[in-house]
C-alpha cells in the first residue's frame, strides 16, 4: 500500500486553515485520511471590508501563522501543498504585497483565487457528485466570510455559476453594497425560474456547525423550518448568550447569524425545503486536485 501526504492552506476572510491528508492507495481506490487540521481565526475581513487594507498587526499574525504551517508541513513530510487566498485577500489593496511578505517570511507561495475558482476547487473534493440525483437540479452554495459562491448543476454537470460580495464578516461590518444584494436576489430569481425543482448542497464552517447544533446525523438534510427557528432564536440572543446557550466558539457566535440569513434567503427565493451538508471545503478540494494531478504525472 502506497501513502502520499498532501497539504492545503485556505486563507479566508474569517480564518486561515491548514489541512494535511494521508492518501492511502490499496488497489485502485484512494482513501483520504485527515491527519492534521489547524484553524487560526485571524479574521482578515474585519480590516479589508472597512478600510480596504490588511492592518500591520494582522499581517504579522498571518506571517507568523504561515511560518508555523510551513514547519508543521515539514514535520509531517508533506510532499506537495497549495495555499489559496480568497475574498479578503482579493479585495485588499495591499494583498499582493502581503503575499510577497509571506513568501519571504515563510517560503510559502500563495495563489489569490477568484470566487469561481474557489467553487470549482471545492467541487473537486469529489463528494458532490455522489449526492446528486441526475434527475434533479442543484445549487452548490459556499458561504464564506467575504463572499458567497453559487454553482448550478443539472444532470451532475455544471450549468452556470456566480460569486457575490456577500459574506458573513462583510455583513457584520455593514460592508455589503445595496446593488450587490439586489444582484444576488435577481440572479437567484432567474435561476429558480429556469432550473426547477432545485436542491441545495451547502459548504462552509457555519453550515457545518449549524448541522451539528441541530443534532443531525451524517448526510441528514437540514429543513428550512429548522433553519428559520434557529435563526430566530440566535437573533434574539446576545453574543455572550449564544456562546453560553449553544456552546459556540467566540469566532463562531457572531458570524453564524448572517450565515443563517444567507441560506434562508437562498432557500426562500428558490423555494427549497432541504439543504444537504457534505462537510467539505476548499481545503478538501485543493488536496484532491493535488493528488489526482500527481497521479496523472
Amino acid at each position: 500500500m502506497n501513502t502520499d501526504i498532501f497539504a492545503a492552506i485556505d486563507i479566508g476572510s474569517n480564518a486561515i486553515r491548514l489541512l494535511i491528508n494521508n492518501i492511502e492507495v490499496n488497489g485502485t481506490t484512494p482513501d483520504f485520511k485527515k491527519v492534521a487540521y489547524l484553524r487560526v481565526p485571524i479574521r482578515l475581513g474585519d480590516d479589508v471590508f472597512t478600510s480596504g487594507r490588511i492592518s500591520r498587526d494582522k499581517e504579522w499574525r498571518l506571517i507568523h501563522a504561515m511560518q508555523g504551517f510551513s514547519h508543521i508541513m515539514k514535520a509531517y513530510g508533506v510532499m506537495n501543498y497549495r495555499a489559496c487566498a480568497t475574498s479578503a485577500m482579493r479585495d485588499a489593496e495591499n494583498g499582493k504585497n502581503i503575499v510577497e511578505a509571506i513568501r519571504k517570511g515563510s517560503g510559502l507561495n500563495i495563489d489569490i483565487i477568484t470566487g469561481r475558482e474557489e467553487a470549482e476547487i471545492i467541487y473537486e473534493a469529489g463528494e458532490l457528485g455522489g449526492l446528486m440525483d441526475k434527475k434533479k437540479n442543484y445549487l452548490y452554495v459556499d458561504v464564506g466570510g467575504g463572499s458567497t459562491e453559487i454553482v448550478v448543476y443539472s444532470n451532475q454537470q455544471k450549468v452556470t455559476s456566480s460569486s457575490f460580495q456577500l459574506g458573513t464578516v462583510r455583513m457584520l461590518v455593514g460592508a455589503v453594497k445595496d446593488e450587490e444584494e439586489s444582484r444576488f436576489r435577481a440572479w437567484l430569481k432567474e435561476i429558480a425560474k429556469d432550473n426547477v425543482p432545485l436542491n441545495i448542497i451547502a459548504s462552509g464552517g457555519n453550515i457545518n456547525k449549524i448541522h451539528k447544533v441541530l443534532g443531525k446525523r451524517e448526510r441528514e438534510p437540514l429543513a428550512y423550518d429548522e433553519l428559520k427557528k434557529l435563526y430566530d432564536t440566535l437573533s434574539g440572543l446576545s453574543y455572550e448568550e449564544r456562546i453560553q446557550s449553544f456552546k459556540l466558539n467566540t469566532y463562531r457566535a457572531d458570524v453564524i447569524v448572517p450565515a443563517l440569513k444567507i441560506f434562508l434567503t437562498i432557500s426562500k427565493i428558490c423555494k427549497v425545503d432541504e439543504i444537504y451538508v457534505p462537510k467539505i471545503g476548499l481545503s478538501d478540494g485543493i488536496i484532491s486536485h493535488l493528488y489526482y494531478e500527481h497521479q496523472s504525472k
